[in-house]
C-alpha cells in the first residue's frame, strides 16, 4: 500500500490533451461527469489556474476548456489508480464521440 497522504493513499495525477473538436461541451462533460462519479476518490483536473471539480457537469463546462486544452487530472483515495487510468482513458477516447469531418 502507498505510503503517505490520509489512510495511506497518494495523489496521482496525469497530464492529458483534450482533442475532440468541440472540447468539452454539455455532452463530453457528461460523459467524463458520470465516469468520475464512478469512483470513491476525489477527481479533479486542473486547467490553467483552476481546479475543477470532474464530478459536477456545472464545475466542468464553466472551465470552458477547447479542443488542444491540456488538463490535468488528480485523484485521491480509495481508488485513486482505477479512476485515473478511467479519466485519462475516457479523454483519448474523445468522450465517445465520433468525430465529424
Amino acid at each position: 500500500m502507498p505510503s503517505g497522504g490520509k489512510e495511506g493513499f497518494i495523489m496521482v495525477k496525469e497530464k492529458v490533451t483534450v482533442t475532440n473538436r468541440t472540447g468539452l461541451h454539455l455532452k463530453p462533460a457528461g460523459t467524463l461527469c458520470n465516469e468520475a462519479i464512478k469512483y470513491k476518490s476525489s477527481v479533479t483536473f486542473q486547467f490553467h489556474t483552476t481546479n475543477v471539480n470532474a464530478k459536477s457537469v456545472l464545475s466542468v463546462l464553466a472551465a470552458c476548456v477547447k479542443c488542444g486544452d491540456e488538463i490535468e487530472f488528480i485523484c485521491d483515495g480509495p481508488d485513486e489508480e482505477e479512476a485515473l487510468a478511467a479519466m485519462v482513458r475516457v479523454v483519448k477516447n474523445n468522450f465517445g464521440e465520433k468525430d465529424e469531418k
